[in-house]
């Protein structure tokens, strides 16, 4: 039997903490990140921010750092005029990026987890906040699928330790990517929603729903939420335990909200709160918390302490 089959119930055993957000952490570093990669463009034009990122979180208590792949895609790709298949290699350059990172911490554990951002998240339109795609459940298969594939032609150390099916707004893109994994049973996945009320994922579904759905999958080895105000949180955490029992991964936005009219975050961050926040979720059933967007290496050093205190 493959060995990642037999070591998947163990991978993430007294693991607790992530790292947090990506892009908005290499702005402050002086990153470029307009325009349809984000920062897949970063990874292309400025590797050592990647680095650089993935270290301050590692620093800063992460145990699970996620790479820098969330928009890369094959469609992306190809719209900024690179040759498709040169998003297969950058999804393996992101993971060797992370495995870098954590090269600097060897006394240390230190989990890689592939980011892949879904379907609408190659539309940068903001289509993976509402999963109203104009397109086949056919085509959301396909898209997941060569993303999948490159991941899972990486012999180790070069592959991910897990995927990261992160900011999924609907059930039948959970369900997509589902059938996208079947080729790969060897796998170990996290499935995570967005959601813009306690009970449903954006596109409108229950949350309990799709957890269950992606609960039955043999690859699940966590669920959770991701891309979501910290309030709605604990809520949506005794969603997921209503149907499933998997470890439970959540990690919010930092409170802000992104204004579309005006192109700005509004609104104020406090770490220190989110740090409270993350204490009412581990106790609530988390296992795992970071950070999404607008969070920072002081967010994620709030919840190893939130951590401390819930033991």
């Amino acid at each position: 039997m493959d060995k990642r089959i037999v070591n998947r119930e163990s991978i993430l055993s007294n693991v607790h903490v992530l790292d947090g957000g990506m892009a908005s952490e290499l702005e402050y570093l002086g990153a470029d990140i307009s325009g349809p990669l984000w920062s897949a463009r970063v990874l292309e034009e400025a590797p050592e921010k990647i680095v650089a990122v993935h270290r301050a979180y590692i620093e800063a208590g992460a145990e699970i750092i996620e790479t820098s792949s969330y928009q890369v895609s094959r469609i992306g790709y190809a719209e900024v005029g690179f040759n498709p298949l040169r998003a297969d290699v950058a999804l393996l350059r992101s993971v060797a990026l992370a495995r870098e990172a954590a090269e600097f911490y060897p006394d240390r554990r230190i989990l890689i987890a592939a980011s892949l951002g879904p379907y609408g998240a190659a539309l940068h339109n903001g289509a993976e906040y509402h999963g109203n795609y104009n397109c086949t459940f056919a085509d959301l298969i396909e898209f997941h699928r060569h993303r999948i594939d490159a991941l899972a032609s990486a012999p180790p150390p070069e592959a991910p330790d897990l995927l990261a099916f992160e900011t999924i707004p609907s059930l039948a893109e959970a369900e997509a990517i589902g059938q996208a994994l079947a080729a790969h049973p060897e796998l170990s996945v996290w499935f995570s929603f967005t959601c813009r009320e306690e009970q449903r994922v954006a596109h409108g579904e229950l949350l309990r729903q799709c957890a269950s759905a992606v609960d039955a999958l043999p690859q699940t080895v966590a669920v959770g939420v991701n891309c979501t105000q910290p309030a709605l949180t604990s809520s949506l955490i005794a969603e997921i335990r209503s149907a499933s029992d998997k470890p439970i991964v959540v990690y919010p936005n930092s409170g802000e909200v992104w204004d579309v009219e005006r192109r700005c975050w509004t609104g104020v961050s406090d770490s220190r709160a989110y740090g409270d926040e993350a204490r009412e979720w581990f106790a609530a059933g988390a296992q795992i918390i970071g950070g999404c967007c607008r969070t920072r290496p002081a967010h994620i050093r709030e919840v190893c302490t939130a951590r401390l205190f819930s033991n």
